[in-house]
């Protein structure tokens, strides 16, 4: 129940970061944060982050320590300009994720995009 609890509380606080950010336009920061799912199988560990609309050579991927960053732009699409918009729904602008990796040797072998989410795979080494 308490596992249950903090991670109702870390998906309100990554909610708030997606939506509320005061003077974000001032500043040049990311303003959404993509959601991820991650998978772990005994050799790898899968990371699916879901970026729909951006184009995989544009998403800047990067590992620093145990930390993984991936970050890039979403842009209306082009037709968005003849169009009068009602609802905008899919964050648009740039994004930045940090992931933090578990302690160990990770490699990342593979780099996919794959029905609008970039998968990475990190191979294990002890």
């Amino acid at each position: 129940m308490w596992a249950e609890a903090c991670e109702m509380l870390d998906r309100a606080e990554r909610l708030q970061r997606q939506f509320f950010r005061p003077g974000q336009a001032a500043r040049q920061g990311p303003t959404w944060e993509p959601p991820i799912d991650i998978f772990e199988t005994e050799r790898e560990i899968g990371i699916f982050v879901a970026l729909p609309g951006v184009e995989p050579q544009l998403i800047e991927v990067s590992v620093d320590g145990n930390t993984l960053r991936v970050a890039g732009s979403r842009q209306l699409p082009s037709f968005a300009d003849s169009f009068a918009i009602h609802r905008l729904e899919i964050p648009h602008g740039r994004f930045e994720r940090r992931i933090r990796l578990q302690s160990g040797r990770l490699e990342l072998e593979r780099r996919e995009a794959r029905n609008g989410c970039l998968l990475l795979v990190f191979s294990k080494h002890p």
